[in-house]
């Protein structure tokens, strides 16, 4: 059997940028009108303030992230999204190491589907979402 192989960036980070891309996700629908914020003024519009807020401190802790950290974020998300599985795990590593540039924060915060692909990543890891929560 195939050992799984070791991430640079703990599980924790990785939900908390799951818990955070939700939160950012929750109030907005792919366009980013806002669907339900209970104020009027804000009911319609690019962003409301909490999804800014949420997806600004995403980003931030993000950047962060040292350079291997990074790294292991975005090839975990090419993974949870299908294009390999653990056994290519190196060369998703490899593929992400050499598209890495200061711009991995806008790039994962933009992509679709983002706390869905890494929650999907962790769990070929062997790591629970809900594990997480419960340790909140």
């Amino acid at each position: 059997m195939r050992s799984i192989p070791s991430l640079s960036i703990s599980p924790e980070k990785v939900f908390f940028i799951i818990a955070k891309s939700r939160q950012s996700d929750s109030g907005a629908d792919s366009g980013g009108v806002i669907l339900d914020s209970g104020d009027d003024d804000m009911s319609y519009g690019r962003s409301g303030r909490g999804e800014a807020t949420d997806r600004a401190e995403l980003a931030g802790f993000i950047r962060d992230l040292n350079v291997d950290e990074q790294i292991d974020l975005v090839a975990p998300t090419w993974l949870g999204r299908g294009d390999g599985d653990l056994s290519t795990w190196r060369e998703l590593q490899a593929q992400a190491a050499q598209a890495h540039n200061n711009r991995t924060a806008s790039y994962l915060i933009a992509t679709p589907m983002l706390a869905d692909y890494l929650e999907e990543a962790m769990t070929q890891f062997g790591k629970s979402f809900e594990e997480f929560e419960e340790h909140l």
